[in-house]
């Protein structure tokens, strides 16, 4: 069942929203050469505290995974672009780093993710980061009332097809609400004109996730969660929580 949320429901999640994105923003500042993905969690959970916010991913564990997550943000580096756990891995010169993080204020939910480089960054990274926020743009812009879910999967598709990078289907965009993932599953292709019509009050967590290579094929490292590309090429992740409105989709991540 997908749920329209009302004005002043949305004004909620864009609560929540702002304190994810300002903890992503955080992260984004503090991240360096040096620092541990631990540490980088830690600054996270500070800004969730600080606002009375809960953490989403911390001890959450959904039927693929083996073990609760222990972080409150996903921290993926380089050829891991999806579900990364918070570990002493201290971040190199060069490292492209994918953070996602998902908070709750006062029982309603919001999650976005970002990507950047870490100290000197490669030419085909940035290229591919830059690809990936473009998707995600193009996502959001399809999103408006009386287009279908196909149309907002069709229009990343085209991005990441244009750009010739690596796509798979089985992780993407979800409802958000008094959950972090509800109905309907929104894949990162597909054809417009297919599946349900949007409408004002859908709030969606649109996010496109890219490898710099052709390849779609991922591996799971043994902790149950890090996702991996099979041909070991960088991946790229971008998302934000959008509510479709009837003067268009507004973004609720923004710090």
């Amino acid at each position: 069942m997908v749920e329209l949320k009302t004005p002043a429901q949305i004004e909620q999640m864009r609560a929540a929203g702002r304190v994810v994105g300002t903890a992503l923003a955080t992260v984004k500042k503090q991240a360096a050469v040096g620092v541990s993905l631990r540490e980088l969690d830690e600054v996270a959970r500070e800004v969730l505290r600080s606002a009375g916010a809960v953490s989403l991913f911390d001890g959450y564990q959904p039927g693929f995974a083996t073990s609760p997550f222990s972080g409150v943000i996903c921290t993926s580096v380089n050829d891991a672009v999806l579900h990364g756990l918070p570990s002493d891995q201290r971040l190199a010169d060069g490292d492209l780093l994918n953070v996602d993080c998902g908070a709750s204020v006062d029982g309603w939910c919001a999650d976005s993710a970002i990507s950047f480089c870490v100290g000197t960054p490669r030419a085909e990274d940035l290229e591919l980061i830059a690809t990936t926020e473009e998707a995600l743009a193009a996502g959001i812009a399809a999103a408006v009332e009386g287009n279908r879910i196909g149309d907002i999967g069709a229009a990343i598709g085209e991005v990441g097809n244009r750009a010739g990078v690596g796509t798979n289907l089985d992780f993407g965009g979800h409802g958000v609400g008094r959950r972090m993932h509800e109905d309907p599953h929104i894949p990162n292709g597909g054809r417009p004109g297919r599946g349900l019509k949007l409408r004002a009050g859908h709030v969606f967590a649109i996010e496109p996730w890219f490898w710099s290579g052709p390849g779609s094929t991922y591996s799971i490292d043994e902790d149950g969660w890090t996702l991996r590309s099979a041909d070991r090429t960088r991946g790229a992740h971008a998302e934000h929580t959008i509510a479709i409105t009837p003067e268009g989709p507004q973004i609720l991540t923004l710090p």
